[in-house]
């Protein structure tokens, strides 16, 4: 599908062979204060979890895609769509990039895949992000792509014998002819 294929980055859908990046991922106790994971994976659970990533988005309610990068063909993070809303044409964004592949735009291109994926192929009206106020990096790219922040959750995650506040980012898709 051109939709997901980039200059530099190309979406896909999880393979067996993503069970190792997976694992990693969704251990690395880095990234627990924003997926609001508590305990470790399995590579059991995760395994059973990429058998049952080829439901449709309307039936899981959420899609997963590998961001790849396309001169090494491997995967470097990923991108997902949640709290998907057909009816209200509404999904959340999350995007994660391996610390080694951070800062040098694969997550720009990711993000701009998906927008167009979600706006274009499943007719989305809005698309929202939760990031904690803290994640300048996150502020940057999704406000690049005009996502407004429309409120801030005061002590909203807890992390590190701290609160932090998030703010709530959304992308509304205005189709020329909406207002008339």
């Amino acid at each position: 599908m051109k939709t997901l294929r980039g200059k530099n980055v190309n979406l896909r859908p999880l393979e067996p062979e993503d069970l190792q990046f997976l694992y990693d991922s969704e251990n690395d106790e880095s990234n627990w204060v924003v997926s609001g994971t508590q305990l470790p994976y399995s590579k059991y659970i995760l395994k059973k979890y990429i058998e049952n990533s080829h439901q449709d988005i309307y039936e899981a309610k959420q899609a997963r895609f590998v961001i790849e990068s396309t001169t090494e063909i491997k995967p470097i993070g990923m991108i997902d769509l949640f709290d998907f809303e057909p009816f209200h044409k509404r999904a959340g964004v999350g995007i994660l990039i391996s610390p080694a592949y951070q800062k040098k735009g694969f997550a720009s291109q990711a993000l701009k895949l998906l927008i167009s994926y979600a706006f274009h192929y499943l007719n989305l009206h809005q698309l929202y992000a939760n990031i904690t106020v803290d994640n300048s990096n996150s502020i940057k790219l999704f406000e690049k792509f005009n996502f407004k922040c429309v409120g801030i959750k005061k002590d909203w995650i807890y992390s590190n014998s701290q609160f932090l506040n998030e703010a709530t980012y959304q992308l509304i898709h205005s189709i020329k002819g909406d207002d008339e």
